[in-house]
């Protein structure tokens, strides 16, 4: 490996986090005590701000986690700032096996916008992101409703064919959740998911830069592969990112974290989020993409943030 370059010091923004120094976001029972260790994690490792993003479970679940969130982040300037919005990652995905990941296939269904409506009002209204697949019955309608309520759409653990793809973008979807993942390891060579949406134009490509979810050449290939302005990165991080090896917990599952540094399931089956850091990912991406540092810096700060509705310098500490 080559050595890493320095970056300037900007602080980070990441759109999906699923916990973080040892701490779950999935938790139902989280404490502010929790909170504010991940929020001071996640400076250490120069990172502002993120979308808490929670994974599939019932709707009555995720509304009890959301307003966890809410209370704790109105007792807590310090979370409040950090987590200026969420990202709803299932039960809308598809429950096949290995397109769901390691999302449980048991609560998965066809999105639903009175279930949006129950989430965005348990979030205070701050669901900045939703992760779907387009192929359920109801959705380009409900992705429709989902962006008039000035909510993004982005199309993930999903097997949807190309007039599904088609409809969902006109509907308003407008990112790939972690391209290249969310998958089977085996596919047609050629008509498969990974293909049908790298090739549209219209979406913008969200990729993890950590070397084990994409290996570099994919990385590379897949970046080359999209029009300028229509690439972004996320750690899709969990808990054991910024802990060191160990076991932790994603939502139900048990997660072992080797010296490595790979998330692993049970058995040591597939992935299960990353232990990428924010900061490390900006220097991944000069290191595999050949990126300048100001183009990997703002691609980690200012771009993502802005497609998501936030203004950077809001939630940055003086």
């Amino acid at each position: 490996m080559s050595p890493l370059s320095a970056v300037p010091p900007p602080r980070w923004f990441d759109f999906q986090v699923n916990g973080f120094a040892g701490v779950d976001f999935q938790a139902e029972d989280l404490t502010l005590a929790q909170l504010e260790h991940a929020v001071a994690g996640l400076h250490r490792h120069g990172t502002a701000a993120i979308l808490a993003t929670l994974i599939t479970d019932t709707i009555d679940s995720l509304c009890r986690k959301l307003v966890c969130f809410e209370e704790l982040r109105a007792r807590s300037p310090l979370v409040a700032a950090a987590i200026p919005g969420y990202h709803i990652e299932g039960p809308w995905l598809s429950p096949e096996p290995g397109y769901r990941g390691a999302h449980p296939a048991e609560p998965m269904h066809a999105p639903s916008v009175d279930e949006f409506r129950l989430l965005q009002a348990a979030a205070g209204g701050r669901i900045r992101l939703i992760t779907l697949a387009p192929e359920w019955p109801g959705s380009p309608e409900c992705i429709a409703a989902i962006v008039r309520a000035g909510v993004q759409v982005s199309l993930g653990h999903t097997n949807a064919s190309e007039t599904q793809i088609d409809e969902a973008i006109r509907a308003g979807a407008r990112f790939c959740t972690h391209l290249g993942n969310g998958a089977p390891l085996q596919l047609h060579r050629h008509d498969n998911i990974i293909q049908r949406l790298l090739a549209r134009d219209e979406l913008t490509a969200c990729f993890i830069p950590d070397g084990v979810h994409l290996p570099p050449f994919v990385l590379r290939n897949f970046v080359r592969a999209k029009p300028r302005g229509k690439i972004l990165f996320t750690t899709d991080c969990m808990a054991g990112a910024g802990a060191g090896p160990g076991r932790y917990r994603i939502g139900r599952l048990d997660i072992e974290v080797g010296a490595d540094g790979i998330a692993r399931q049970p058995g040591g089956q597939g992935f299960a989020g990353s232990t990428l850091t924010p900061d490390a990912g900006v220097l991944r991406c000069q290191e595999y993409l050949g990126f300048t540092p100001e183009t990997a810096a703002a691609l980690w700060s200012t771009l993502p943030a802005a497609a998501f509705g936030l203004n950077l310098p809001d939630f940055i500490a003086p």
